[in-house]
């Protein structure tokens, strides 16, 4: 079941067109968005969590069309967002960060508390919970992110590189939380990582210079490359041949 869905989305900044007619759907699942730098995934995950408004276009999620200000609200409370850099309070502990932005999404007094320390221990900090954020070490501040992302039980999930500043254990652990919450939601998750790729998700987006180059399995994708393309690894290599192809093919 289709539970996101755009239709010829255009986003510009200025002169700089970085979207024109995108049409993307996802469903329920775990699903990668690839592409180079400056190809627009920051750009998609902003616009799918409603912080930037696209010029033209319509964004569905999960049944709410977010040109309407209702439905904006009904879509937001559903939402959990990490974005590529975010900003927190030095001061405040790692519970009161999240707790902040559970009352944020609106969710009932009586359910923060436990939703907040449920979200702590699923990123492993929860020994660290009165800690306050000015402590923390980048890989900890981003597995904060996350639980912050995650505290409302999302029902669309929105990740930014979120294994950024992870040590590798970390990234296992990450991927396994990810294998799990997209039992029931629609979680995706753009990453420069592709094995993270390989590894947690369900189906592939790939974007460049402003265009979905390719959607499928992750096994499509590495079926794409071959022993002459570029890259490390039987993904990389298909990763590189998609853009190739896409790159030379008349528009």
């Amino acid at each position: 079941m289709t539970t996101v869905s755009v239709d010829g989305l255009r986003v510009s900044y200025g002169k700089r067109v970085v979207f024109d007619d995108l049409d993307l759907e996802l469903g329920v699942g775990v699903h990668g968005l690839l592409g180079p730098n400056g190809a627009g995934k920051t750009t998609l995950m902003r616009v799918l969590a409603t912080v930037l408004r696209p010029d033209q276009g319509a964004v569905r999620l999960l049944g709410h069309h977010i040109g309407k200000p209702s439905a904006l609200r009904q879509a937001r409370r559903q939402l959990g967002y990490l974005p590529q850099a975010f900003g927190f309070y030095p001061r405040f502990t790692v519970r009161e960060f999240v707790e902040y932005f559970a009352w944020l999404k609106e969710m009932p007094p009586a359910r923060i508390p436990l939703a907040v320390d449920r979200a702590i221990e699923r990123v492993g900090l929860l020994d660290r919970a009165d800690d306050r954020m000015k402590h923390l070490s980048g890989g900890m501040l981003r597995r904060v992110g996350i639980a912050q992302a995650i505290v409302n039980d999302p029902r669309l999930l929105l990740l930014d590189e979120p294994t950024a500043g992870l040590d590798p254990e970390q990234r296992v652990q990450f991927r396994a939380l990810l294998r799990e919450l997209g039992l029931d939601a629609v979680v995706l998750v753009s990453t420069h990582l592709v094995e993270d790729v390989v590894a947690a998700c369900t189906r592939v987006n790939l974007v460049d210079g402003g265009r979905l180059v390719f959607t499928g399995l992750p096994d499509e994708l590495i079926a794409a490359g071959g022993d002459g393309d570029s890259g490390d690894s039987p993904i990389e290599r298909g990763y590189t041949a998609v853009l190739r192809g896409a790159r030379t093919a008349p528009r």
